[in-house]
């Protein structure tokens, strides 16, 4: 498969590893001035996560020598990945109904931040605009504490891997129909559907979530506890849990206290709940608790730093770092895919390319002799 990658700064880079990590051929345009600072310097490590596994070819689209090789490249391949506000396509010359007369099977998917038309088409989108707009600083922090947003860029990488999925659903049915189309998505859509259970609850029974802190907003008791030496999460969901629970701490009367006997009751006391559970649980250490309700089939768990994630053992067997050369920093790691697959497995087989540092090379591939590369550096077409 190959991929032209359009795309800058994080949702549509994301899209376009998860087809990078699994041996697409990705060919990233650039403009031949390296604007790659506005996802941060190229020797930075969110660029060097984001753009591994790709070739770099520079275009002016903006020259008709730079235009007219582009549209070379796109006849010959199956994928393009854009995330420009949605007029800049149009006024370039390269959207989907452009580039489809000449290739009918191309898959062409656009990221945008809030749709393709509508009344906030134009308006530029940002990860933590979709966040506020999208509902979920409204329900993510303590109460009375004002919004929050997350601590990741949530509506930026589930826009990426929404259009990645949206892509891969487009290939499949291509091989059906032999027909390419238009895939779009956009940050507040991601963003939305991301809501899940958050949404539905307003949907269904028109009920307004709203902030919990580190509960759960409706299965108590979840969330976070003081421990002897720090704070573990606890996962109590469920009747059966919730016995076990109870047992583990020796406190099985909770279970026919009227406070605590059922979902509703501990839901109304969670505060009376959550102040004995830290009597108990401020007894021993993290690492003792965890190591009991683990035994008493309760989910518990360290709550780690970014360190100690990438530390820990159990990540370190999933093989989530994965080590790279990099052109910039030399040896180094990059998080990994989180997919295990049998046959096929994805792989680091590159780092992220130098800024047209396989212009010649895709040139050459399209038919241009080294004469129309040199005249088309010359001209600044690339």
């Amino acid at each position: 498969m190959r991929v032209l990658d359009l795309t800058r700064v994080r949702s549509g880079p994301t899209c376009v590893r998860q087809l990078a990590d699994w041996g697409a051929d990705v060919i990233k345009i650039e403009t031949p001035v390296d604007a790659a600072q506005l996802g941060g310097p190229r020797s930075g490590p969110d660029f060097q996560n984001l753009h591994r596994n790709k070739r770099s070819l520079t275009l002016n689209l903006k020259s008709p020598a730079g235009k007219a090789a582009f549209r070379r490249l796109t006849d010959t391949a199956d994928v393009v990945v854009e995330n420009f506000r949605p007029n800049v396509k149009k006024r370039l010359g390269i959207d989907y109904d452009t580039l489809a007369v000449t290739n009918p099977g191309l898959v062409y998917a656009s990221i945008s931040g809030f749709g393709q038309d509508g009344p906030y088409a134009e308006r530029p989108g940002f990860d933590q605009i979709a966040q506020g707009m999208g509902g979920l600083m409204s329900i993510t922090g303590k109460p009375g504490e004002g919004p929050m947003r997350v601590g990741i860029p949530i509506a930026d990488l589930s826009a990426g891997l929404l259009a990645a999925q949206g892509i891969l659903l487009a290939l499949l049915e291509r091989a059906v129909s032999g027909q390419g189309q238009w895939v779009q998505t956009s940050l507040l859509q991601a963003q939305v559907f991301m809501l899940d259970f958050q949404g539905a609850r307003y949907l269904v029974d028109n009920d307004v979530p709203k902030q919990a802190g580190n509960n759960h907003p409706t299965s108590i008791p979840t969330g976070v506890f003081r421990t002897g030496d720090g704070h573990m999460n606890l996962a109590v969901a469920g009747e059966d849990i919730w016995k076990r629970f109870a047992r583990a701490l020796g406190r099985e009367n909770w279970t026919t206290d009227e406070r605590f006997e059922t979902a509703p009751a501990r839901s109304e006391n969670r505060d009376a709940l959550g102040a004995e559970i830290e009597t108990i649980t401020q007894s021993k250490s993290t690492a003792e608790w965890i190591e009991i309700m683990n035994a008493a089939g309760v989910p518990a768990g360290e709550i780690n730093d970014i360190g100690q994630v990438f530390r820990d053992p159990q990540v370190r067997h999933l093989g989530l770092a994965q080590p790279v050369t990099s052109h910039e920093r030399g040896n180094t790691h990059l998080i990994g895919q989180p997919i295990i697959m049998s046959r096929t497995p994805s792989r680091i087989v590159a780092p992220p390319p130098t800024a047209g540092q396989h212009s010649n090379e895709i040139l050459a591939e399209l038919g241009y002799t080294k004469d129309d590369i040199r005249d088309m550096k010359r001209d600044g077409a690339i």
